[in-house]
């Protein structure tokens, strides 16, 4: 699984960016791109390409829609927010870090699935959370891996002054752990199941007792989804067509994700076991509507800013304002950047597509 992450990299090539590119008006038009990484819970953008499911969608509605994979995460999102793509696969962090922080007006037009599991905390020779307490912890630093660790900390009274942080690619975490002076790690998976089942090692901590808080989504820029609603309605048709695949175990659609994803059929749907997959886009729009995701956001928005990378100069975790399908603003009320909107999910579960 290539890395979810926001980075200082990442959020200074948005701000580089010319001020056309990212003020750029949208106008109506007929052809889109999207770009996505490889992840469990993306893996269906990947198959709506191959399948020509995402073909039969957009003629229905008089458009084009390529979807195209790119294997460097966060250069996925810098192209997004350079204007390249008209959307792309990205968690909720990364999108208010990278394009928000960097003043382009994004909208969560699918919200796929939250890591339940797939991103967790191990410990040798250590059973419990807080026997972390004074060691080096490996780790991608800034990634949800990060704030992964930052959250766990919260629940057992401790905090990053309690512990090393070691910057560790996500390419040399299973090396680092085989060694004697590694002994705490914060990964996802595959990574973590693999390293979890080193000799004297537990899981401590997983995306379970966060539950919601890394939340995968297609998003959009929102001034082209306004000036071309057809996008989003052939985005949205696709992806539950597929998604009813998937629920109902249809095996070539699965396999041909696992094998996209590098793993068999057996090792996708374990993945698939961690993630909380919205199969139905009626569970989609009830947590996107929930009361849970503003606080989520919130604490998100807290750790960027701790972190430095809410946006150049920003003054306070309310720098960027956030804002939810009941008409709610977290943060700035006059800077949204970052929108979750039910309207596309909610033609999709009211069967209007």
């Amino acid at each position: 699984m290539i890395a979810r992450l926001f980075t200082t990299l990442g959020l200074a090539a948005a701000l580089a960016l010319p001020m056309s590119a990212q003020h750029a008006a949208a106008q109506e038009k007929s052809e889109f791109k999207v770009c996505w990484s490889i992840y469990v819970g993306w893996m269906p953008w990947g198959y709506l390409e191959e399948s020509g499911i995402m073909d039969k969608w957009a003629e229905k509605y008089g458009i084009d829609v390529e979807i195209v994979q790119i294997n460097d995460y966060v250069e996925s999102i810098n192209q997004y927010t350079a204007g390249e793509y008209d959307g792309c696969s990205m968690t909720n962090m990364d999108a208010l870090s990278i394009p928000a922080g960097g003043g382009i007006d994004t909208t969560a037009l699918i919200v796929g699935d939250y890591s339940n599991g797939n991103d967790g905390i191990v410990l040798k020779d250590a059973a419990e959370l807080p026997e972390i307490a004074g060691r080096n912890v490996n780790l991608v630093e800034l990634s949800v891996s990060h704030y992964l660790l930052a959250r766990a900390l919260d629940t057992v009274g401790l905090s990053e002054r309690d512990l090393t942080v070691v910057n560790t690619s996500d390419a040399d975490m299973i090396a680092a752990y085989s060694t004697a002076d590694v002994n705490a790690v914060v990964t996802w998976n595959p990574l973590l199941s693999e390293i979890a089942a080193v000799k004297e090692s537990t899981v401590v901590f997983d995306s379970s007792g966060i539950p919601g808080e890394i939340v995968d989504i297609m998003m959009v820029n929102t001034e082209t989804l306004a000036a071309n609603p057809a996008f989003g309605k052939a985005l949205a048709g696709a992806w539950y067509e597929v998604m009813d695949l998937m629920a109902s175990g249809d095996e070539a659609a699965l396999t041909a994700m696992a094998e996209a994803s590098g793993t068999d059929l057996a090792g996708y749907n374990a993945q698939l076991g961690s993630t909380e997959m919205f199969y139905q886009p009626a569970d989609a729009v009830a947590f996107t509507a929930s009361a849970d995701l503003p606080k989520t956001m919130q604490f998100v928005a807290e750790f960027l800013f701790d972190k430095g990378i809410l946006g150049e100069g920003a003054p306070s975790p309310e720098f960027v304002g956030v804002s939810f399908p009941d008409g709610s603003v977290y943060g700035d009320a006059n800077n949204v950047k970052l929108r979750f909107d039910t309207t596309y999910m909610k033609m999709a579960a009211d069967g209007a597509l």
